[in-house]
């Protein structure tokens, strides 16, 4: 079995509930915080005026990553995304604006010019991903896409969840060797989700107080350079 279906089997096991829905409070403040520390980054990085910055999704799920940078002023026609899973992809496309030019279809088959985006983004891809050697074609083809002076842009968790097998954590130190000629800023973000639905059960703002202990995050936001 290839990689791309065994990943569709895989989130076919997966039980529908309401854990990822925004109504938690856990939910909107591990997404708000990620939004947050985004922007940051973007500060950062002196993008000051997003309009005329080229993004691509890898694994754009039902768009709502899309739709955050779409608010964060990335044109729809600068806007891109591909997504595996033909039921996200419709969810994504119903909501997206038709500017922006989603594709149903493994990325490794699909045709981007090198060196035509000024970011890659891919949240919680990697972790999806359980065969090394399809892991390093991905990455080798994002950064193939993202054009000298641009990044991928990188949010995973770094830690494996025993309760599931489906997925793995990566590491820092597996991010860099994906991207061996990156150049990786990293910050420590999201407060443990199990940690996370467990106390705002008590209240909301919980989650900011357990937040400040950063042994108690579990995901990175990266940045990783192309010179």
């Amino acid at each position: 079995m290839n990689e791309p279906q065994a990943v569709a089997e895989r989130y076919a096991r997966r039980a529908a509930d309401d854990r990822y829905s925004l109504l938690r409070p856990d939910v909107w403040h591990t997404v708000q915080e990620r939004q947050r520390a985004m922007l940051r980054l973007f500060a950062r990085q002196g993008l000051s005026d997003l309009s005329t910055v080229r993004v691509m999704e890898v694994g754009c799920g039902a768009g709502g990553n899309l739709l955050e940078l779409l608010r964060a002023g990335i044109r729809p026609e600068h806007l891109s995304g591909v997504e595996l899973l033909p039921e996200r992809y419709e969810a994504a496309r119903a909501v997206l604006p038709a500017a922006v030019v989603l594709q149903s279809a493994d990325a490794l088959a699909i045709d981007v010019p090198p060196a035509s985006l000024d970011i890659v983004f891919v949240s919680t891809v990697f972790s999806s991903l359980l065969d090394d050697d399809f892991q390093q074609r991905l990455a080798d083809t994002l950064w193939r896409w993202v054009r000298p002076g641009g990044a991928v842009l990188w949010y995973d968790f770094v830690v494996d969840n025993p309760r599931n097998r489906d997925v793995r954590g990566v590491p820092l130190r597996r991010v860099r060797a994906l991207f061996p000629q990156g150049r990786v800023s990293a910050s420590r973000v999201t407060l443990a989700p199990p940690i996370a639905r467990a106390v705002t059960r008590w209240h909301p703002a919980f989650y900011t107080l357990f937040n400040t202990l950063p042994f108690l995050r579990t995901h990175v936001l990266c940045w990783i350079a192309k010179p």
